[in-house]
């Protein structure tokens, strides 16, 4: 061996296993890297995506590669936060809509998935008489709970102290949970995509149909559709749109232009119809039909139609930059009276919604007018309209957030039947605070725009290094638990995750008719399971965040309870 590397050499095994910031990193990055790489390939057009992250931190940790252990922990912390936190930001908008659509079928779903899962924990207990604890430990992998792990690892450690133990034996009790959970969780991971993949194979899914029917029944309701009508029914003529409308009906139909005599103009809401008038007209699902009954038949939309070369109105979108405006609805802007110009659908997360006069605005949508030149350049200056501003993410309320989700996540939740509080943790705090930040805070007047681009980088790097995270801290004791008889508690993990996830997928298809992104969803969040709806997302699409999320924080705070309750009973 050369000097060089005779000198270089110890450095590097001293680097990749003394446990230093240093080599954490670049274990960090080695694993990731390595993860994010193999999952490029795909087996039948299917790849694990970054599951495959776990399974290098696993190789990685067998192979010797060490990361200090308190460090390992607050990566993995961190990083499930960011992932979290960054699906909250983005669902937080249509979460409450969502959760009174499908949430408590869905929600109660989620109940008999945790329930299903403890009572084979406990049949299998009884069955095969296996330590309680160890199966507690084996439950919380095979549904990728590890805050349910932690409440009773704690609990168990607190009770071994309360009746005499010493702390010795409360922490030998507590690593044994922990070796079960780290030899059954990568197969609870698999074992989840497996669910997800069979059921997809089973119910015969076609995921481009599964699409299209998702937008037309959820997006749709809210979703903007353009239509023309010419005025026919004897019952309007004469009267002003403001009379035809009415309170009950200008909410949802908005008349974006009309035409009389060849000429197009702004909709004059005094203005009396007569016969052979022609109205552009944008409404909603509901309203679609309504429209021609009240002003007569609907004719075909041809929109060369309604700009006539010595029209003086003009069609732009524009983007809501200025901070200001968040919070504000249509009506209180009174844009149609300040500047003649028409607000005809609003974009938002790539949907387009109807002009709703009580709609709030937020920084990142765009608003569709039409008007005059002039009308609209003086709301582009109220509105900001400089969509590259978008592009710098708002970081403040981001980690103000991530700050109060943690010491949410840190109150205790006290039952008196129980010895120890619950609590929703480092996961479920941030996630309940990011969803209330997005749904309320345009109502506060908070911006919490990110571009999507900046969503999806958090969610990324924040998987990334929880997937990785782990598999390091499994990879240490994988194989000799393995060997020491541990092979049995992937089989008991894979029965508690493949059963319930079966059942309830079955229901959920088959007598609820949910729609398959409604299931991965369901699936997802029913098992907290950060890696199978990355993986879902990854390979479907489709809306499959917004319903992990709708069931995520009762699922969690169930999960931690259940663990608890086992801990107590083999107490």
């Amino acid at each position: 061996m050369s000097p060089f590397l005779s000198k270089f050499a110890p450095a590097m095994i001293k680097l990749f296993t003394q446990g230093g910031t240093a080599g954490a990193i670049l274990i960090l990055a080695l694993v990731i890297a390595s993860g994010l790489y193999l999952g490029r390939f795909k087996l039948k057009g299917i790849s694990l995506g970054t599951t495959w992250i776990l399974f290098m931190g696993i190789l990685s940790g067998h192979l010797g590669l060490r990361v200090n252990p308190t460090m390992l922990s607050f990566i993995k912390d961190f990083g499930l936060i960011l992932f979290v936190f960054a699906i909250g930001l983005q669902v937080g908008p249509g979460f409450f809509r969502s959760f009174r659509k499908d949430g408590l079928p869905m929600n109660l779903l989620a109940v008999v998935l945790v329930l299903l899962a403890v009572a084979i924990t406990y049949i299998i207990h009884l069955v095969t008489g296996e330590n309680l604890g160890t199966m507690t430990g084996i439950m919380s992998a095979a549904v990728t709970n590890t805050p349910g792990l932690g409440a009773a690892q704690q609990t168990l450690v607190d009770a071994t102290i309360a009746t005499g133990g010493s702390p010795e034996r409360a922490a030998a009790a507590s690593s044994g949970i922990a070796s079960a959970y780290a030899v059954a969780y990568p197969l609870g991971v698999l074992g989840a995509i497996a669910v997800v993949l069979l059921s997809k194979s089973a119910f015969r899914i076609d995921i481009d149909r599964e699409k299209a029917e998702s937008e037309t029944g959820e997006e749709s309701e809210s979703r903007a559709f353009r239509l023309a009508c010419v005025v026919e029914n004897p019952a309007v003529f004469g009267r002003t749109l403001h009379e035809i409308i009415g309170p009950e009906n200008s909410d949802h139909i908005v008349i974006s232009r009309m035409m009389r005599d060849g000429k197009v103009f702004v909709s004059n809401m005094d203005l009396p119809l007569k016969e052979g008038d022609k109205l552009l007209i944008v409404t909603d699902v509901h309203h679609k039909d309504k429209a021609p009954i009240i002003f007569g038949a609907q004719c075909p939309v041809e929109m060369d139609e309604w700009i006539t070369p010595d029209s003086k109105l003009v069609n732009r979108r524009l983007s809501i930059t200025k901070s200001v405006i968040t919070g504000s609805s249509l009506r209180k802007l009174d844009i149609r009276h300040k500047y003649g110009v028409t607000v005809t659908r609003i974009l938002r997360s790539g949907v387009q919604l109807q002009a709703d006069p009580d709609l709030i605005l937020q920084v990142g949508d765009s608003i569709q007018v039409v008007g005059p030149e002039e009308g609209i350049a003086h709301l582009a200056k109220l509105v900001g309209n400089q969509p590259e501003t978008l592009q710098k993410p708002n970081l403040v309320p981001i980690f103000f957030g991530i700050a109060i989700g943690v010491l949410v996540g840190m109150i205790p939740i006290r039952f008196p039947w129980m010895p120890q509080p619950l609590k929703f943790g480092l996961a479920g705090g941030p996630l309940i605070v990011a969803i209330l930040l997005g749904h309320f805070g345009p109502k506060l007047k908070i911006t919490t725009y990110t571009a999507l681009s900046a969503n999806l980088m958090i969610r990324e790097i924040g998987i990334s290094l929880f997937m990785a995270a782990v598999g390091l801290g499994a990879g240490e004791t994988f194989v000799s638990s393995l060997v020491g008889g541990g092979y049995v508690w992937i089989l008991y993990g894979l029965i508690i995750t493949l059963v319930p996830m079966a059942i309830v997928a079955f229901i959920a298809r088959v007598f609820l008719k949910m729609d398959f992104f409604k299931v991965c969803g369901l699936l997802s969040g029913g098992t907290t399971d950060p890696a199978l709806l990355s993986f879902a997302e990854q390979l479907y699409g489709g809306k499959i965040a917004v319903n992990y999320a709708t069931v995520y924080p009762l699922t969690m705070f169930l999960r931690v309870v259940a663990a608890q309750v086992l801990i107590m009973i083999m107490l």
